[in-house]
């Protein structure tokens, strides 16, 4: 039975498209059988593993409405063992279709029910927002990773998603957990990024992934070749700090 675990952050800018993409593909190399789904209207999660969003027919949409299943919507990607199911900028009109549909929140999850059988894990990239398409990513997932960036305005907004967690805790998905707090972003020659992981440690404690993602030129660079760190460059640093981390998820799973 595979395990949802949602990768949100209401501020843009945090990586969260780069821990969704990077995280699945280290899974996958860890041969765990992985679904990444992109949540997120920009699709840069789906372009970001050599998928071209322009062709993509059926994907989150289509899933969210109802109108296709996971299995009809899944693409191969350059990932061992990781499926993607693509977004599209159409996307960004299921905030306001939903909107008067009869539990919207639970469109997801519904959608999911099936596919979670087939799958160690389904990762979600979520959203830069609180609306309802995170909602629905929340509500569907077992565990939230809430990536941090190491500057001076991490914190700010944390407040609000830890709030928005407990009240989708208390109204929709009393199984929703908090998997762990990932500081992203760190540069070790930068005093405030040292500060920043002192704070976060200090206030989060054991809610804070022992693995740091630093700053890596080769992470920013992937992307843009569609593929994941791992196939791009699996020398390089972010290639090592994704494995770690998705070594860590899976032994924190397997207790």
């Amino acid at each position: 039975m595979g395990k949802i675990i949602a990768i949100a952050n209401q501020k843009g800018g945090v990586g969260k498209t780069t821990t969704s993409v990077n995280l699945a593909a280290s899974l996958g190399v860890l041969e765990k059988k992985v679904l990444l789904i992109d949540a997120d209207p920009q699709a840069n999660a789906t372009s970001g593993l050599g998928i071209d969003v322009e062709s993509v027919e059926l994907g989150t949409y289509q899933i969210l409405e109802h109108t296709a299943t996971p299995k009809e919507a899944i693409l191969k990607c350059t990932a061992p063992n990781v499926d993607v199911i693509p977004a599209h900028i159409d996307l960004v009109a299921i905030e306001i279709e939903l909107v008067d549909k009869e539990n919207r929140e639970y469109m997801l999850k519904k959608a999911l029910e099936e596919a979670k059988e087939e799958y160690d894990f389904i990762i979600i990239d979520c959203a830069p927002s609180l609306g309802l398409l995170t909602l629905n990513a929340l509500t569907a997932a077992d565990s939230v990773v809430i990536p941090i960036q190491c500057e001076y305005f991490a914190l700010e907004g944390l407040g609000k998603l830890l709030n928005t967690i407990k009240s989708i805790q208390k109204i929709h998905n009393p199984d929703l957990d908090i998997e762990g707090l990932l500081l992203t972003m760190y540069d070790s020659r930068l005093r405030l990024s040292n500060q920043v992981v002192e704070e976060v440690q200090k206030h989060f404690n054991d809610m804070v992934f022992e693995t740091v993602i630093q700053r890596n030129v080769k992470l920013s660079e992937a992307p843009s070749f569609g593929e994941s760190i791992i196939n791009y460059d699996a020398t390089s640093k972010g290639a090592v700090n994704y494995i770690n981390l998705a070594q860590e998820i899976i032994k924190k799973n397997s207790k």
